[in-house]
């Protein structure tokens, strides 16, 4: 089981009480993914979390102009977070993440989650406040990555 010391180093999660980081490391889980396995397709229903610990995962979407998809994210800093649409409506990812390198993950299923978060308004309304803040900056680099493409 993951420690709360661990999941405070997360930015989700920095500064949360010890007691809700305890129960969100009891519904949590760690798994390895090889490199050039796919965690989660674009269009897939979104029912979980991932957070890195340490590797690489590039997410891609599909441009209907070209075959091939486009790279508009790299996860690769540990502590990084991403599948976020497990918890947005209508909770469907919005990208493919594929490991660029053999990688550790955290992985969180989104409805035991949103039950904490229901339960603890306060924590609830931080941790929704940062989740923002990721989809905010995806959105950024997206657009970023579509324009090069052009």
């Amino acid at each position: 089981m993951i420690s709360t010391q661990t999941l405070s180093q997360f930015n989700l999660f920095n500064g949360l009480p010890e007691s809700l980081l305890k129960e969100i490391a009891a519904i949590s889980s760690e798994v390895s993914v090889k490199q050039g396995e796919v965690i989660f397709r674009e269009g897939e229903k979104a029912d979980k979390l991932h957070f890195l610990l340490n590797g690489s995962v590039a997410l891609r979407v599909k441009l209907t102009s070209r075959p091939d998809s486009v790279t508009v994210s790299f996860v690769s800093i540990p502590y990084q977070s991403f599948g976020w649409s497990g918890i947005v409506s209508p909770f469907h990812y919005t990208s493919s993440a594929e490991c660029d390198e053999d990688s550790s993950l955290l992985i969180i299923p989104a409805e035991p989650f949103m039950k904490l978060l229901e339960t603890n308004p306060e924590s609830g309304f931080v941790v929704m406040k940062r989740v923002t803040e990721i989809i905010s900056d995806r959105l950024r680099n997206s657009r970023q990555a579509l324009l090069k493409t052009l």
